[in-house]
């Protein structure tokens, strides 16, 4: 069943400037999300305390088990481009036999960095307090589980787990949702080219460690033991990158996304030592890329599956 024919044509006219990587030859329509198949979207509903929302949910499903295969969930960067970033990884998902599920997170529906890249968890995740922090079941990271869910009920998928793919502000939502669900499903966390991180380190605040933030009352080595990997372009090194963020105090991280992410690396690794938890963590460099996400895939993708 299809929504009304209104709905498609406002649908297709936010999404013309969707880039590049949009494919015209496929179906996108949103369904009710009575059924999914191939290639398109569905409707879910991701309504909070204070507003009545949905969210459209990209997927392609290759040929193959659909009973066992596994799930990956990619997560888009700050051009909210959740088709792009599903169409990217189309020619990996037909080649290994995985399906793609790519949540948007609308400007509309979540405005600005707080309620995408941080996660919602406070009204204002750079001043973070204990009075503007957010109800758990608001937060836009407790929307995968249930995602999750459903995407197993519509293929009739009985996977345990699921893997995480997340490029630019995807990987700020991916690392950090890793951080604040390390009860979550995942598998495999990849978090590619990222501006800045949450460090795992109590002594500095929120958004930039984890003072002042429900993390501290997670035991380290539950997120520690992750299989979580960095993935940095060697040539993703520009201080001066549109859309990064530069003060005094995400600089104590470096001042390109290549330097902050080895700095997130070493930082975490000195605290697992200083804490006698297990690091399960990893970083790999992408050899002559920049920020580029098709650059990235491939790797990452040999790296899941």
């Amino acid at each position: 069943m299809r929504y009304p024919l209104f709905f498609a044509i406002i649908l297709a006219s936010l999404l013309s400037g969707c880039g590049e990587e949009d494919d015209p030859n496929i179906d996108n329509t949103p369904d009710t999300g009575e059924e999914v198949t191939d290639t398109g979207a569905f409707v879910f509903d991701v309504s909070r305390s204070d507003a009545s929302l949905n969210m459209i949910v990209y997927y392609h499903i290759p040929d193959g088990d659909l009973e066992n295969m596994p799930i990956l969930f990619v997560f888009h960067g700050g051009g909210r481009n959740a088709m792009g970033i599903r169409n990217a990884w189309i020619a990996e998902s037909n080649a290994k036999g995985f399906m793609v599920i790519a949540p948007e997170f609308s400007d509309q529906n979540f405005p600005g960095g707080d309620a995408y890249n941080l996660g919602n968890v406070f009204q204002d995740g750079d001043n973070p307090s204990s009075e503007s922090l957010n109800p758990e079941s608001d937060w836009t990271f407790s929307i995968i589980e249930p995602l999750f869910d459903k995407v197993k009920t519509l293929r009739g998928n009985t996977s345990s787990t699921y893997d995480v793919f997340g490029f630019s502000a995807g990987a700020q939502f991916a690392h950090r949702f890793m951080l604040f669900k390390p009860e979550a499903r995942f598998d495999r966390v990849v978090a590619s080219a990222a501006g800045w991180y949450t460090v795992p380190d109590p002594s500095i605040s929120f958004p930039y460690g984890i003072d002042k933030s429900p993390i501290e009352a997670i035991s380290p080595s539950s997120y520690f033991s992750t299989d979580f990997t960095l993935q940095i372009g060697t040539l993703d090194n520009d201080p001066n990158a549109p859309a990064l963020r530069r003060n005094s105090v995400v600089d104590l991280q470096g001042d390109n996304r290549y330097d902050r992410a080895y700095h997130m690396f070493n930082r975490s690794k000195i605290l697992t030592e200083e804490l006698s938890v297990n690091f399960n963590w990893s970083l790999i460099e992408t050899q002559g890329n920049g920020h580029d996400l098709e650059g990235s895939i491939p790797q990452a993708s040999d790296l899941l599956y």
